[in-house]
Formats: C-alpha cells, structure tokens, sequence
C-alpha cells in the first residue's frame, strides 16, 4: 500500500486490479464461460444440461459433441432501430456466445437430443456404452 501524504488515504493496488476485472468481465460477459449459465445433472444412464437463452432463434444454435465435452454456441441479433430512433437504456444483450461442458463420462454423440422450449435449451447427452457400468458374472468351477 501507499500512502498519500496530501488526502491522508491509503491506495492500493490490488483494489485497482479488482475494478479492472470487474469492468472487463462486465463489457465481455457473453463471451466468457459464464454465459449462458447452465444446470447439469448426471445419472447412471445420462446426462441433462438446461439453459436459458430466450430471443435466440434455434436456428442460430449450434451443439457439437466430442468425447466428453458439449459445446454450445449461437448468437442473437440487437434490436434493429429505425433511422429517428436511439437506446434510452439497453440491457439486453446480443451478439455470440459460446460454452464448452466436460462432463465425468464420453457422451454417445449419435444419441444426443435437443428440445427448445419457451427459451429453454434442453440437451440429454447419453452416457457411451463403453463407460456404463457392466455386471460380471462369476463362475464357479
């Protein structure tokens, strides 16, 4: 820390570090891992991941699988304002995204399916046959 003998404040520069990072994280959210924020839940067979991404046409979302990692990216167009017209405030984000899930098994990829509901993503990723638990029988001589 440093100390200002002028206004008697200490500064320090691990403060500033955190209101850059925070002031990064803010312009660049949608492009982060953070976005869009997902639920995974795993059974023994598969397993689902939801999210949230209402105004986003389902056409402009792509799911791609390899071994144990779904990718999901897409993207959503901003409003488009008439020649006379300027934002008051504008929240709402747009543009691309992109999120990458590993999960603790290899997904079977042909068996994938995808549902879009009310702004809800909704994937069933099956668990390769390979990584399935298998009964071994015991014989007895």
């Amino acid at each position: 820390m440093l100390w200002n003998n002028n206004s008697n404040w200490f500064w320090d520069p691990w403060d500033e570090f955190d209101r850059m990072r925070q002031s990064l994280s803010r312009d660049s959210f949608r492009h982060s891992s953070g976005f869009p924020a997902i639920n995974t839940w795993v059974s023994s067979d598969d397993s689902v991941v939801t999210t949230e991404i209402p105004g986003v046409d389902p056409a402009n979302i792509d799911i791609s699988v390899v071994g144990r990692t779904v990718t999901l990216r897409g993207s959503r167009r901003a409003d488009e304002l008439q020649e006379d017209e300027s934002y008051h405030r504008r929240e709402r984000w747009s543009g691309e995204f992109s999120k990458a899930i590993e999960l603790p098994f290899n997904i079977e990829a042909d068996k994938v399916t995808a549902k879009f509901n009310n702004g809800v993503l909704y994937l069933t990723l099956p668990k390769a046959e390979a990584e399935k638990p298998r009964k071994i029988e015991i014989k007895s001589s």
